[in-house]
């Protein structure tokens, strides 16, 4: 399936956001998520759909003043 991740048009077989970190190499546990513009709590990544032309924004914290 297509989504965007990051504003990119990615190709996936990633079926929850876990698994789309997993295949994205991305450690969850460093990262917050969005999809279509809603917040995922970290403790749900292992059952949230990724589904067709998702809009999935990963964002790291930045380090320094």
């Amino acid at each position: 399936m297509n989504i965007y991740l990051n504003g990119n048009l990615l190709t996936t077989s990633a079926q929850t956001l876990s698994d789309l970190l997993k295949e994205q190499n991305i450690d969850c546990t460093v990262v917050a998520t969005a999809i279509n513009g809603d917040f995922v709590p970290r403790h749900v990544y292992e059952t949230t759909a990724v589904t067709e032309g998702s809009k999935i924004e990963i964002l790291s914290p930045m380090q320094g003043g």
